[in-house]
């Protein structure tokens, strides 16, 4: 049974209920990822979300910060969740399915504003919950998964505005770019994504800062799907639904889609 999944760096899920509602109703994703929830679990606005047929979820949450969650059309059961890190942040949940595929959502940190461990506690924190991601995938390959969320990483030069002035720019320096590619090696994961969509400029992440965020076109690829060897060819249709980062109280994120054949 084909099923379509998202992911979204929502921003606040009860800021923003209504443009979630507008997702789940527009576009209909069988499983919703979202991160930085910014909620207690029991806290999430369930109701709207499951009148429109999301009758099952998985999270973790955290007042005011951090949080992950999944809500799916699909029958779900919760899965796990790690805390990286040691950090005591929900930025890990994962959900398995009725058809067995596993779903695990991160919210990587975002790293601060300095990319030099020594002066910045945060990038060292952003490194470290790397290294665990590595370690965790070295030591489990796993089977049958999906990994998505927010990593704050833009790996390639064409998932970025300009390769060679964010070069130094936290979500671009090549220490993270390394750190995301042993990630990605560790679990024999697949960038989705970019199997979909090979060439070109793609972005995910478009800061608030920006007067016309449209215009200016100033992104990143912050906002990932990968798969496992098992099931990477099953994936196609992969897309940003960039109009949502225009909707109305937006997230600077955009989501991401992709549609698995399993």
């Amino acid at each position: 049974m084909p099923f379509t999944l998202a992911s979204w760096n929502i921003n606040s899920v009860r800021l923003r209920e209504e443009i979630v509602a507008r997702l789940m109703r527009d576009e209909a994703p069988d499983v919703l990822c979202l991160q930085e929830c910014k909620s207690p679990v029991d806290k999430i606005p369930l109701e709207q979300f499951q009148a429109l047929g999301y009758t099952h979820m998985v999270a973790r949450g955290q007042k005011g910060y951090n949080g992950v969650a999944i809500f799916s059309k699909i029958p779900m059961v919760e899965a796990g969740g790690e805390d990286y890190a040691g950090l005591g942040h929900a930025r890990h949940i994962a959900g398995k399915l009725e058809n067995g595929v596993t779903i695990h959502n991160h919210y990587v940190p975002a790293g601060g504003d300095v990319a030099d461990r020594t002066v910045n506690e945060k990038f060292g924190q952003k490194l470290d919950y790397l290294t665990d991601m590595r370690d965790a995938y070295h030591a489990q390959k796993p089977t049958k998964s999906i990994l998505v969320g927010d990593l704050n990483i833009a790996p390639r030069e064409d998932d970025v505005w300009d390769h060679k002035k964010l070069l130094k720019v936290v979500s671009h320096t090549p220490i993270e770019v390394e750190h995301f590619a042993d990630v990605m090696e560790a679990g024999a994961w697949s960038d989705v994504t970019r199997n979909d969509i090979p060439e070109g400029l793609l972005y995910s992440w478009w800061s608030y800062r920006a007067k016309d965020w449209d215009e200016a076109d100033k992104g990143r690829r912050l906002d990932h799907i990968w798969a496992t060897p098992d099931i990477k060819n099953a994936a196609h249709s992969s897309r940003v639904l960039r109009d949502a980062r225009g909707w109305e109280k937006p997230s600077d994120h955009a989501p991401v889609f992709a549609t698995f054949d399993l």
